[in-house]
């Protein structure tokens, strides 16, 4: 394997051990905080606005499934892309788009001209431009952190973002919302010029190019990550298992507001309490993730006792009728959670070959993120059928499902390398 940041299409570093320029890191985890603050703000606040303008749980719901559906057009391209470009730059443009795209929105929420037909529009259009978004910045933070570091820094990183999005942005959009409907939308725009802002100042060197090869084309780009992918007995199951577990959170974060204004019977600090006490497990999980891993005892151990965790606390959130003890359940939820995102994501980055890592997450995730608009489809339709607590439970047996499809290779994720040579083994 290369060096972190050679042929990766994000920098250069001098060697496996050698930092990008000093304080490259810091900047980009201040990007990525100010950025969930102000996703926080619009992911409280659209589906408030949402249950606001309609009643139906199958529209609200409709409204997450657009948010996903660009990953299963537009997320194998986003990740092509990433290999070929330089990815701060990418990052850096679409965030200046995206703030553009929301300033516009927080206008027509002024003017009371925001229907579910613009939500479910901003939706799809925010989503497409994450595709690219999201496939370059894991494809960044090898060049700005050292290969035996990632896990450190990817926990850091989304421990950040949950600090910034639960303990702020979560709780502050129902005060912005009562002053006025569209200032988190408008807040949320400010965020991702900042965000741009913090990222072009990232100075990680001009990306090496490997020679264009005679009939490379964008589609076999994309099959040679789907390849990549698929020869790698961890990666592959681990697709499996989060595509099974995505259609369960799909069905809950698409009813999430209505389990908890008609079944829970809270108003809007009650969803504030509840979001909030699922950050604090999130946020606790990136602080514990290491710690959790050696106590566990391994990492397909912890991963094993995370599903585990996550399947019993759903059933939980689901019979129960408490806003407190809601609140207390997602945080245990969301501490395991979390643990699972950051041995998931360091596993992608450790075992993608250099110079695929954009294809390869992005294969990875188009394939775990497919069940997430079907997830949020059937969770407003079990809601409509049954009841609001539906949506949980159905969620909580198909995160138990995935949790058993990961388990033959358990033991292959504590750290034995994968079929190639070429690929790196996932040990920290």
């Amino acid at each position: 394997m290369a060096d972190s940041g050679t042929d990766t299409g994000a920098g250069h570093t001098t060697g496996a051990g050698a930092l990008a320029p000093r304080g490259g890191f810091g900047r980009l985890w201040c990007a990525a905080a100010v950025s969930r603050f102000g996703d926080a703000l619009r992911g409280t606040a659209l589906p408030l606005l949402a249950y606001a303008l309609t009643d139906s749980p199958l529209l609200i719901s409709l409204v997450t499934a657009c948010g996903f559906v660009p990953w299963l057009l537009f997320g194998l391209l986003g990740g092509a892309v990433a290999d070929q470009v330089d990815q701060r730059r990418a990052m850096w443009a679409v965030d200046v788009l995206r703030g553009l795209l929301m300033a516009g929105f927080a206008v027509a929420v002024a003017l009371d001209r925001a229907g579910i037909g613009l939500l479910l529009a901003l939706s799809f259009a925010l989503t497409t431009l994450q595709t690219l978004f999201d496939n370059a910045a894991t494809a960044l933070l090898p060049a700005v952190v050292p290969k035996e570091r990632l896990a450190a820094a990817n926990a850091r990183l989304m421990t950040g973002q949950e600090l910034a999005g639960r303990f702020v942005g979560g709780p502050l959009a129902p005060v912005l919302i009562a002053l006025g409907a569209a200032l988190p939308f408008l807040a949320d725009a400010a965020t991702y010029f900042v965000a741009a802002a913090l990222v072009a100042s990232l100075r990680t060197g001009t990306p090496p190019r490997r020679p264009a090869a005679a009939g490379r084309t964008v589609r076999r780009e994309m099959s040679e990550g789907i390849r990549q992918l698929w020869r790698d007995r961890v990666l592959r199951a681990f697709c499996v298992s989060v595509a099974l577990g995505n259609v369960g959170i799909g069905a809950l974060i698409a009813t999430l507001v209505v389990v908890v204004k008609d079944r829970l019977g809270a108003g809007d600090f009650g969803y504030a309490v509840v979001t909030t006490g699922y950050g604090i497990g999130m946020v606790a999980g990136g602080l514990l993730a290491s710690r959790t891993i050696a106590l566990v005892g391994g990492k397909g151990r912890t991963l094993l006792l995370a599903g585990v965790l996550q399947a019993v606390t759903l059933v939980g959130f689901g019979t129960l009728r408490s806003v407190w003890l809601a609140a207390l359940l997602l945080g245990l939820f969301g501490f395991a959670g979390m643990v699972w995102n950051v041995l998931e994501m360091t596993a992608v980055q450790q075992r993608s070959p250099a110079g695929m890592l954009g294809r390869i997450s992005s294969a990875f995730r188009t394939v775990s993120v497919a069940g997430t608009p079907l997830g949020a489809l059937c969770g407003g339709a079990a809601a409509t059928a049954y009841g609001p607590g539906a949506p949980v439970l159905l969620a909580a047996a198909l995160l138990a499902l995935g949790t058993v499809a990961l388990t033959p290779v358990l033991q292959t994720a504590d750290g034995a390398p994968s079929d190639s040579g070429q690929i790196p083994p996932t040990g920290r």
